[in-house]
């Protein structure tokens, strides 16, 4: 099957989900939102993938969310034509941030390990889905930036919700107030990557050849222990 941002292949157990709208920085348009749950479910529901990585292509890892996704139609009021009343727009936001938000939620759900490989720039509503997955890694010139709050949002499809729980509290304060860039090596000492590799080559074999070990386990002991850790993250005091 095809999608308009994604290529995907399935080799050793690992499946790769390769971003591939280089000459727009692979923003997140529309069909973005509904192609990721719906790759992510297929593959779960299969016994190919053990793993999964996300890659990308081109100078950026991902620019965020793309402002078709705002100016859509759908994206206001149900109607799509800008004339449902208030409550009815408001109700259709909701939902529409909720249908956002489980774009990445599937990345948890999933059973098995989903690692991020990052180059360049993790922007935006890309902070959002790396901090979904289960590892991440990045090349010696990626940075990442909560972009939101430097055009007058919050952060609102995960990255507020995840973040404190993997670094620092207030390291992560630090990014959501100011929208600074944070470099590989700096997300490497405060633990939000597991290595850093020096070129883009060097972290997708990297990164492939980590998820082919998982890979290479018991799947059902995977799952448990995804769960397990998971579990814990979230009902810890």
């Amino acid at each position: 099957m095809s999608y308009e941002c994604f290529e995907v292949q399935v080799a050793d157990g690992v499946a790769e989900i390769r971003l591939n709208r280089p000459e727009n920085f692979n923003s997140m348009v529309p069909s973005f939102w509904t192609d990721l749950p719906a790759i992510i479910k297929d593959l779960d529901r299969g016994n190919e993938a053990r793993a999964i990585v996300l890659t990308s292509t081109g100078k950026h890892f991902c620019a965020g969310m793309d402002l078709s996704v705002f100016t859509s139609p759908s994206s206001v009021n149900a109607n799509g034509d800008g004339k449902a009343e208030a409550g009815r727009q408001r109700a259709n936001l909701r939902r529409n941030i909720l249908e956002l938000q489980e774009a990445f939620s599937c990345l948890e759900k999933a059973r098995m390990p989903v690692l991020a490989a990052i180059q360049g720039g993790a922007i935006g509503g890309a902070v959002d889905m790396i901090t979904a997955c289960d590892m991440r890694y990045m090349s010696e010139n990626a940075f990442l930036c909560i972009q939101e709050i430097n055009i007058g949002m919050t952060a609102d499809v995960g990255t507020l919700q995840r973040l404190p729980k993997i670094i620092p509290e207030g390291i992560a304060r630090e990014l959501a107030y100011t929208g600074r860039r944070m470099s590989a090596q700096e997300a490497k000492a405060c633990g939000l990557v597991n290595e850093v590799f020096p070129d883009e080559d060097a972290l997708r074999e990297g990164v492939l050849g980590v998820a082919r070990q998982i890979a290479s386990k018991s799947p059902l002991a995977i799952w448990g222990t995804k769960e397990m850790i998971n579990y814990t993250r979230d009902h810890s005091v």
